[in-house]
């Protein structure tokens, strides 16, 4: 066939097309066209026969009948639908889609974001797969240290892991910057851990430093967290402080928030003590500050973590920490 007869062709099928009383008709006419043994189908399979250097106009001639061949067929079968009356029924109700909603663990991390970015408080960011000097080394843990064991850590080799906790953020903006810093560090982290309902394989912690040349003492963490405690939890909380030990930090505290459900009186959720263990903190170790190359008597600072998972499980009253990763909607939809 030549460009010329094409011409006439299509000329032909759109005069057919537009000539078409029925959907009958029409899907005769699609079949013949554009249907897997049409006419069009059969021009490009035949494309090899035809002489090189007239196959680039060809083909474009062949592409733009099947486009407007499409394209009357299109306007045809929604011409015929309208004449017999197939529309929108406008006196239907409309369908309602629920709205979605966030997370809640997305909830928690961008609600402490906002709090402590109050305070002067940047987020950074790193990576899920670690070394052992970032996760382990440069925190000052020892050898022997049980997380360090493949039971408690999923190790890939000798010295990568996936981080057991988002302090290793802390120690590579350290050695990335000079203080003052002051930043928190959102992430996934992970662990051997699946006890209970209370503790998963994967979970979210949020940590927070502060490292200045100026004196920095526990007053002023405990300043910080009582902050956030009010700013989360809402008015009333206080916040204590117990003695503990992390081997990044000296002296180390177990932070608890009073229970903001029955104002520290004692109830099922604090477990009758008055008092929710959330955090853990301390002033950060001394030899913490030479791992990343500070001079550990002209700066000082504090640092803390706690898990996201816990405050959402507090503060929405989530009793098992599957609920959260299970995705089902009729538990999610509440919380919307």
């Amino acid at each position: 066939m030549t460009l010329a007869e094409l011409e006439n062709s299509k000329a032909q099928s759109l005069v057919e097309i537009a000539a078409a009383g029925d959907a009958s008709a029409i899907e005769a006419l699609r079949v013949k066209y554009v249907g897997r043994n049409g006419s069009i189908p059969a021009l490009i399979k035949g494309m090899k026969d035809v002489p090189k250097e007239e196959r680039p106009a060809f083909g474009k001639a062949v592409q733009a009948w099947r486009a407007e061949v499409e394209a009357a067929l299109a306007a045809k079968g929604a011409g015929a639908g309208a004449e017999k009356g197939v529309e929108a029924d406008l006196t239907l109700p409309g369908r309602w889609f629920a709205l979605g909603a966030k997370h809640p663990l997305s909830r928690v991390i961008e609600e402490t974001a906002r709090i402590f970015g109050r305070l002067g408080f940047t987020v950074a960011d790193g990576p899920e797969l670690e070394n052992r000097f970032n996760n382990f080394t440069a925190l000052n843990t020892p050898p022997h240290h049980p997380s360090m064991d493949r039971s408690d850590t999923f190790w890939f080799d000798g010295d990568t892991l996936l981080r057991t906790q988002t302090s290793p953020v802390q120690i590579r903006t350290m050695m990335a910057n000079k203080p003052p810093i002051r930043v928190i560090c959102p992430g996934r982290t992970y662990r051997r851990d699946t006890t209970d309902a209370t503790h998963s394989a994967n979970f979210h912690q949020i940590e927070g430093l502060y490292v200045d040349t100026k004196p920095v003492s526990l007053a002023d963490l405990k300043s910080v967290l009582a902050y956030f405690a009010h700013e989360m939890m809402g008015d009333g909380v206080t916040v204590r402080f117990r003695p503990h030990f992390f081997p990044f930090t000296e002296p180390s505290v177990e932070v608890d928030f009073s229970c903001h459900l029955c104002k520290g009186k004692g109830c099922r959720v604090c477990k009758d003590s008055g008092w929710i263990e959330v955090a853990g903190a301390g002033m950060v170790d001394p030899r913490v500050f030479k791992h990343v190359g500070y001079d550990h008597e002209k700066v000082s600072g504090y640092a803390f973590g706690f898990g996201v998972e816990r405050i959402a499980m507090i503060k929405y009253g989530i009793p098992d920490i599957r609920w959260l990763y299970e995705n089902d909607v009729r538990f999610l939809g509440q919380l919307a």
